[in-house]
């Protein structure tokens, strides 16, 4: 007979605070204040820095000023290239997307409202360091003066594309930014970032290098493969978690489970971890920097969660009124970094909204320009990239594909 006081199980489910159609509130967020962290020396141990994993590092105050131990203090003319930088991401971001809305390519992903992540993270690297991005990062080539005109070639898919039709549009590749190449199955490329940095460290090199990963592919075993590798040998490399609250139209809480913060989870593997507002330019730059000189001076990893919000849709396939409220980001506490910067470097020169105007025009101009001569060479209508199928798979093409080859190039594109 059964026993009636025993219940039966129940699974929880994790859920959005909001969904369509709620009024998102963030008011009982717990932020800290800004300047609050304290900053400790690089070679600190990781026992005694524990409470960085669950506070948060911020140095933009509510007055636009810079404030706290984590304060970079960086020059005016520092702080203007990484507005610049930001910008530019956000119109190359537009254009593309407008681009994939009228089928001269096939998809795109933009990161808008993350751009400081990527932007400053890549102004404290130093030539030869490695960076294994997710699909969001496109800010570490562009603050890297990376071609727009190259981007937009993969982007197209054309006959100028660096990776001749053989990724997705938004997976870009170059060795001489140190940018490797973005792989579509999520999560390989955090442990392949440990790989390379303990080969550096193998051949006695200085390079180090940085792993990218979202909130959501925190779930992947490739995660927690690349914790034990980076904690075992002490390999030099940064960890970033991008925290931007939503994996497709899953929330966060379900990668992050019952763990306070995706942060402490480097607590379990002896990894310093850091907590950082990710929408603070000069928080964002600080903390890299830190993290990046640890790494350097061959202290081993540092796990980083970098909170923000993605503002747009996951990508060109996704619709995210299905999933969350349509004005959830404008309720965001952390802002718009790009209007967080601006705002703090008026308050601190004689940077004004003619300036801003000036720089939009500028990069607009340019933009626009890249975008001209890129299309010049072919969009997807164009189908240019599929001659290169064919190409490099074998030493020697066997007779099938010759065949296939030869029909493509006798009856034209889209034939094959």
């Amino acid at each position: 007979m059964a026993d009636p006081s025993v219940q039966p199980l129940r699974l929880t489910v994790p859920e959005p605070a909001f969904r369509p159609g709620d009024t998102p509130s963030y008011d009982d967020m717990d932020l800290p204040a800004a300047g609050d962290a304290p900053r400790p020396a690089v070679d600190t141990p990781p026992e005694d820095m524990r409470d960085l994993a669950y506070g948060l590092i911020r140095v933009l105050d509510d007055d636009d000023n810079a404030v706290g131990e984590w304060n970079p203090e960086l020059s005016v003319d520092t702080l203007v290239t990484g507005l610049r930088h930001m910008l530019t991401v956000r119109e190359f971001d537009k254009r593309m997307q407008t681009a994939q809305r009228t089928g001269k390519t096939s998809f795109y992903m933009q990161c808008l409202g993350e751009e400081a992540i990527a932007c400053a993270s890549r102004m404290v690297q130093a030539d030869g360091d490695m960076n294994f991005p997710t699909y969001r990062q496109q800010g570490l080539l562009i603050a890297d003066d990376y071609p727009l005109v190259d981007m937009m070639c993969q982007i197209y898919s054309n006959e100028r594309d660096p990776v001749r039709g053989r990724q997705l549009p938004v997976m870009y590749s170059s060795k001489a930014q140190g940018f490797f190449t973005i792989s579509g199955n999520l999560a390989t490329q955090f442990s392949q970032a440990v790989g390379w940095a303990m080969a550096s460290a193998i051949k006695g090199d200085t390079k180090v290098a940085a792993g990218w990963i979202g909130d959501g592919s925190t779930a992947e075993g490739d995660f927690h493969s690349a914790l034990v590798f980076a904690s075992t040998y002490n390999a030099p490399v940064v960890l970033n978690i991008v925290n931007n609250q939503w994996a497709i139209s899953t929330y966060q809480t379900v990668a992050r489970g019952g763990a306070a913060t995706f942060a402490a989870r480097g607590h379990g593997f002896g990894i310093p971890s850091l907590r950082v507002d990710g929408n603070d330019y000069l928080a964002v730059y600080a903390a890299a920097k830190w993290a990046t000189d640890r790494a350097r001076r061959s202290l081993g990893p540092t796990l980083i969660e970098w909170l923000t919000y993605r503002a747009g849709a996951h990508s060109t396939s996704d619709d995210p009124t299905g999933y969350r409220p349509k004005d959830e980001y404008e309720k965001w506490p952390l802002g718009d970094p790009v209007e967080r910067l601006h705002r703090h470097l008026a308050a601190i020169s004689d940077w004004s909204a003619a300036d801003r105007a000036d720089m939009e025009a500028e990069i607009k101009e340019q933009v626009a320009d890249a975008q001209r001569e890129a299309e010049r060479y072919g969009t997807l209508h164009d189908n240019t990239a599929q001659r290169d199928i064919f190409e490099g798979v074998f030493e020697h093409m066997p007779p099938h594909l010759e065949r296939q080859r030869a029909a493509f190039l006798k009856f034209g594109k889209g034939s094959i």
